[in-house]
């Protein structure tokens, strides 16, 4: 099998409204416990408090029903929790937009139509 016919497609599979209701959720998680963000060309690294384990291993599980293409690495730490995303290079050209979401804080960070802003990655 070649590597197009086993490529996992570069889409959120959520309908519209599901996806708002999931970013101003990713949204509300960052506002509690995300400490800091870093990006490395096609990998954004998050950084969370150590209370945020079970809302960050559901958002992992939630992300990757939706969006099978990207990567999670999430690295436990006795001090903090590091959840590393990776996006394969068929979607450089909206990594921005992808890892964008990832860094919103709070509520007001999400707009009516569903993009975010504000991120510091």
């Amino acid at each position: 099998m070649n590597d197009i016919a086993t490529a996992r497609p570069i889409a959120c599979t959520l309908d519209t409204g599901s996806f708002k209701e999931r970013l101003a959720w990713i949204a509300d998680l960052n506002a509690r416990s995300l400490t800091s963000s870093r990006r490395a060309d096609l990998a954004l690294t998050l950084e969370y408090r150590t209370e945020a384990l079970d809302d960050i291993r559901e958002l992992v599980r939630g992300e990757q029903a939706c969006c099978a293409f990207l990567d999670f690495d999430l690295d436990e730490r006795a001090d903090r929790l590091l959840l590393t995303i990776t996006a394969p290079e068929a979607a450089r050209d909206a990594a921005d937009m992808l890892f964008e979401q990832f860094c919103a804080k709070g509520a007001a960070a999400v707009s009516s139509c569903g993009c975010t802003s504000g991120c510091q990655a």
